[in-house]
């Protein structure tokens, strides 16, 4: 896999997504961590053709400024771009934009594993 991998995806923000719904306030505005599963959508998405059967990528850091607020209604699109492989480790260049302009921006960080390998660990944990 070789930097340089863009994606771009786009919602219509839903009451589901607000802020009030999710918990993460009280407004009826997109919410952050609806964004943050936008971002990481997004940026799954774009590496999933490029990785060998039974492998997955997984999010392990973000670095994400949430910089303007966006009613229920209007749409939203992420745009992801794969700036850095190193071994399994990706790194993405983020930006959110509404239909009025830039709403977020950051980076994102996955790591590829083997699917099946991690949801045993996962599973594992229950005893």
């Amino acid at each position: 896999m070789e930097k340089g991998i863009k994606n771009s995806l786009e919602i219509t923000v839903t009451e589901n997504m607000s802020a009030a719904i999710m918990k993460s306030g009280s407004l009826k505005v997109l919410a952050t961590p609806a964004m943050i599963a936008l971002i990481e959508e997004t940026a799954w998405k774009s590496v999933q053709p490029f990785l060998e059967n039974g492998q997955s990528t997984v999010g392990t850091c973000l670095n994400i400024n949430h910089v303007a607020p966006t009613p229920i209604g209007m749409k939203v699109r992420c745009d992801t771009e794969l700036i850095e492989v190193n071994g399994r480790k990706l790194i993405f260049d983020v930006k959110v934009y509404d239909e009025c302009g830039l709403i977020g921006n950051g980076s994102h960080e996955r790591f590829v594993i083997s699917a099946e390998k991690f949801q045993t660990k996962a599973d594992n944990k229950r005893g």
